[in-house]
């Protein structure tokens, strides 16, 4: 069961639970139904995929059928989500190449979450999470993803690259190149790219506004 405190600002929900790729379904349910109990359903995607990847590396590098508990708290301003596991292992975040099956989790935690980290703990380990609250929290979210994977986009051959990628001509050149590659990707996989376009602005437009 999920107890939750009741003292604001900060609300505390707590789920133990097993390592299981069974039990996945399960926590996006909870965060989902916790998210809109606290009056922030427009977190729930990045929170659902947030948890997902803590879970799933959880049962991948911990053991399946371990104890874990996942956390969340509402803090006002921001929530928070922590993954405890009883490993004191800590991940670290390593580049991952386009055949690599490991290594993908932290950095896709690292382009959703507004910060993240981890801490010992007396059991283990906690892996966490923040993301900020409130339409500006959620612009500011957005610039921020598309920050860190322009960053480490320039990192990869043939990228854009040079001193003055931080000034605006650059940084535009280095996104235009960016979603060229991605319109390849999507090419490659068959998507219709005039729809994932039209898709893409409808997103943008709405949120903006």
């Amino acid at each position: 069961m999920c107890s939750c405190g009741e003292t604001r600002p900060r609300v505390r929900c707590v789920l133990p639970f097993v390592a299981d790729p069974g039990q996945l379904h399960t926590l996006r349910r909870v965060v989902r139904d916790q998210l809109k109990t606290w009056g922030a359903s427009v977190l729930a995607d990045e929170a659902q995929l947030a948890v997902t990847e803590l879970a799933t590396n959880v049962t991948k590098h911990v053991g399946r059928g371990v104890p874990a508990t996942l956390l969340m708290e509402s803090r006002g301003d921001g929530l928070r989500i922590e993954m405890h596991d009883t490993s004191h292992a800590m991940p670290t975040l390593k580049y991952a190449g386009c055949g690599d099956e490991c290594g993908r989790g932290l950095h896709l935690l690292a382009s959703v979450a507004a910060a993240w980290g981890t801490t010992m703990t007396a059991t283990g380990k906690a892996v966490w999470c923040e993301f900020p609250l409130g339409q500006a929290g959620r612009q500011c979210l957005r610039t921020y993803r598309a920050s860190t994977v322009l960053g480490a986009y320039r990192t990869l051959p043939g990228a854009p690259t040079g001193p003055d990628q931080s000034r605006r001509p650059a940084a535009e050149e280095c996104a235009t190149v960016l979603i060229a590659d991605l319109l390849h990707w999507l090419a490659a996989h068959g998507a219709d790219l005039d729809a994932v376009l039209d898709r893409a602005q409808t997103h943008y437009e709405a949120e903006a506004a």
